[in-house]
């Protein structure tokens, strides 16, 4: 045997699956949802002029090294039935190196579900593709009716939502360490069955109103043969523009953007979407084989992402967003748009709206790096505080981009999408324990995520200083 057959094949690493995979899948809800499409050109517009307009933007993330990462920057959204449809999309991202992120409890804002950020961690594979999907589980338990909650359980408990050989893939993934080109590319065609849309409900027409009667999402989790991905969310610079710009497009934008105000510092994340497609299905168990009825859940979202706050700038913001939202309510009988874009930005206000003040007040994680004139001083630099070498010019710092998701705004893109008129009060609360019992592992904390990534820059900065590293301040 030749040594070219008998060495073992090398394998792909799993940033290049990821990347396969986003790519399929974009193309994938390209061809089912046209207007996904048109958002990725309005987004690409619009990201490319912010680029041409902003030196200053430009720089910032060239200087990151998040500039690339741009075009390629999605998330996904799924919602899932079981725990062991949760187990075992845990071992799926794993293949391409995405890992547990956050727990969200969105059974507060009414809707019966709690959550996970499935993504990358490393630094160097987050600026390769940042592809996260927020993943949720179904609280089967916050269903009244007892009838209908055994009912679902049996419905679901009879599906498959992985094909035997994405299963198969994912075992060899685990036994060997990795997957060959050939299998990578298996995998992803595989794998991109549970996230495919299918037109035939699992369920009878009375089925599946009662589920929807429940709640609107009951139903969309229940009635499937697998959790079809209901939206792809590009990343923006400048999300207003592309707020105004979607109706030229023939998008219907939501009244109201997600999250924190329009600011010259962005913070965390804000969002918009486009109302969902009503999209025609045929129920199963009827007399004429076929009856057509209507389904409501998947849509088209946008993000712009700023910093991740700390835990002390995250308390601030949390308060300031709850104040208005306790007394802003938009809709029917409530104020316009444009009074709770207003008084958002008056009370945040409260929050400094400039990097160096953020960075000082301990609000928000930065990135350290050592200047040119700094490793040119290297060794004689009179001082090795952090704030001395930033004012001598030879330490910088720039914002680590968030991440991770807001419960609340993915509350209310869930509830714009599902149906404004449906509010259900759940008297059951967090579970953690029990999300993560059934995901067969931990979360990881995303506020030590990035504390550690801020650590670990500054003290690399430090070193290539000549310095001893020395820690910044605790962060609250």
């Amino acid at each position: 045997m030749s040594r070219s057959l008998s060495m073992p094949q090398a394998f792909v690493s799993p940033d290049r699956i990821r990347l396969l995979f986003t790519e399929a899948m974009s193309q994938m809800y390209r061809a089912e949802v046209p207007q996904y499409g048109t958002l990725i050109e309005l987004v690409a517009d619009v990201n490319a002029g912010c680029l041409e307009n902003d030196h200053d933007l430009r720089e910032r993330l060239a200087q990151a090294g998040e500039l690339e990462r741009i075009d390629v920057e999605r998330h996904g959204a799924i919602r899932l039935g079981t725990a062991d449809e949760l187990f075992t999309i845990r071992r799926l991202f794993a293949v391409m190196g995405m890992q547990p992120v956050g727990y969200y409890d969105l059974s507060v804002a009414g809707v019966p579900v709690h959550s996970t950020s499935f993504r990358p961690i490393d630094e160097a594979a987050l600026n390769v593709n940042p592809f996260r999907v927020f993943t949720s589980l179904l609280r089967l338990e916050l269903i009244e009716d007892e009838g209908l909650r055994g009912e679902a359980e049996a419905i679901l408990a009879k599906r498959r939502i992985y094909t035997p050989r994405a299963v198969a893939l994912i075992e060899r993934h685990e036994q060997n360490g990795g997957l060959t080109e050939a299998e990578a590319t298996e995998f992803v065609a595989e794998a991109l069955e549970t996230f495919r849309w299918h037109g035939e409900a699992t369920v009878s027409a009375e089925t599946y109103k009662r589920l929807h009667d429940a709640h609107r999402l009951i139903a969309d989790v229940v009635s499937f043969k697998g959790p079809h991905i209901n939206h792809l969310t590009p990343r923006t610079l400048d999300i207003d523009a592309v707020q105004v710009r979607m109706p030229e497009r023939g998008i219907t934008p939501k009244a109201v953007i997600e999250g924190p105000p329009r600011r010259h510092c962005d913070i965390l994340l804000r969002q918009t979407s486009f109302k969902a497609l009503e999209e025609t299905i045929a129920f199963s168990g009827d007399d004429d084989g076929a009856a057509r009825g209507t389904h409501t859940a998947r849509f088209g979202e946008i993000e712009q992402r700023g910093v991740a706050l700390t835990a002390k700038g995250r308390a601030l913001y949390d308060q300031l967003l709850a104040s208005v939202r306790g007394e802003v309510q938009v809709g029917a009988g409530g104020a316009g748009a444009g009074a709770y874009d207003d008084e958002l930005a008056a009370r945040f206000k409260a929050l400094p709206d400039s990097w160096d003040e953020l960075r000082r007040a301990d609000l928000a994680f930065f990135r350290y790096a050592a200047t040119p004139a700094g490793i040119a001083a290297a060794g004689s630099t009179p001082s090795g505080d952090p704030e001395a070498l930033i004012a001598s010019g030879y330490l910088t710092f720039t914002p680590i981009v968030y991440e991770d998701f807001l419960p609340v705004s993915a509350a209310g893109i869930f509830q714009s999408n599902l149906g404004t008129d449906q509010q259900q009060n759940y008297a059951t609360r967090s579970n953690r324990g029990a999300f993560e019992a059934a995901l067969g592992a931990a979360v990881q904390d995303e506020l030590a995520l990035y504390a550690e990534r801020q650590a670990a820059s500054l003290d690399s900065a430090l070193e290539a200083l000549g310095l001893v590293g020395l820690p910044l301040k605790t962060v609250a």
